[in-house]
């Protein structure tokens, strides 16, 4: 099951206060399908919310920050790992914080570049506007002298190709949703949770904006048709 906050995106640029209770909303929706984890996809809800999620629920919460954090600082040679995100989890110093309890001495680079989320939600992957957000944005890290580059918010791999393009082949890419996912391969394992008997899965997508662009999006980066059901959230909780 996947739950698309449409909606209410940017997350970034939100008070911790708003995304943390947006956060309990879409948790305490998906729960009633009795799920056997929670996976927080997005970097800025995992930055001001894991901990208050994991203390609601009964099952293992997994977000997406430690997992990236840890392949940086297992990938860099020189020690110097650049981050960039979303506002809001860049204001959190969550990275920062995770890269130095596994490093102490670390030097992290953090940057936000809060034009990349509307780009991949309008579905402008490789464009003139894109190529010229990313140059621009990337600008004063390519001033650094990094060589691990953490891509914190699980909107910015659609853009790899460029952001790759733009840093040079010096600088290797960490794509934070993919660790996650090999970290909860490994929880639901150590579990005994993994689906073993060979069917076919099911996937369900839900969404509280418009579910025409969703489903237009959706397709076009899974390759295939989707089933969506769309949530329309109270007025009061959209502010």
């Amino acid at each position: 099951m996947y739950f698309g906050d449409t909606a209410r995106t940017p997350y970034g640029p939100r008070p911790a206060e708003e995304v943390t209770r947006f956060t309990r909303q879409i948790v305490d929706y998906l729960i009633q399908y009795r799920p056997k984890m929670i996976v927080i996809a997005c970097n800025t809800a995992t930055a001001v919310a894991l901990e208050d999620i994991r203390s609601r629920v009964a099952i293992p919460v997994v977000g997406v920050i430690y997992p990236g954090a840890r392949a940086a600082n297992g990938r860099t040679q020189t020690g110097i790992v650049g981050v960039i995100g979303t506002e809001g989890t860049i204001r959190s110093s969550a990275y920062e914080i995770a890269l130095k309890q596994l490093s102490p001495n670390i030097e992290v680079i953090s940057l936000a570049c809060p034009r990349f989320v509307p780009l991949v939600e309008q579905g402008n992957f490789r464009s003139k506007e894109t190529q010229e957000a990313v140059e621009s944005s990337l600008a004063p890290l390519k001033k650094r002298d990094i060589d691990t580059l953490i891509l914190g918010c699980t909107h910015y791999p659609y853009l790899s190709d460029t952001i790759a393009s733009v840093m040079g082949s010096d600088v290797t890419l960490i794509n934070s949703a993919d660790e996650t996912a090999r970290e909860i391969s490994t929880i639901l394992h150590d579990r005994n949770r993994l689906t073993r008997d060979g069917g076919i899965p099911v996937h369900q997508f839900f969404c509280s904006g418009d579910p025409r662009m969703f489903r237009k999006i959706a397709q076009q980066w899974l390759g295939e048709q989707i089933e969506l059901t769309p949530v329309v959230w109270q007025v009061p909780n959209i502010v």
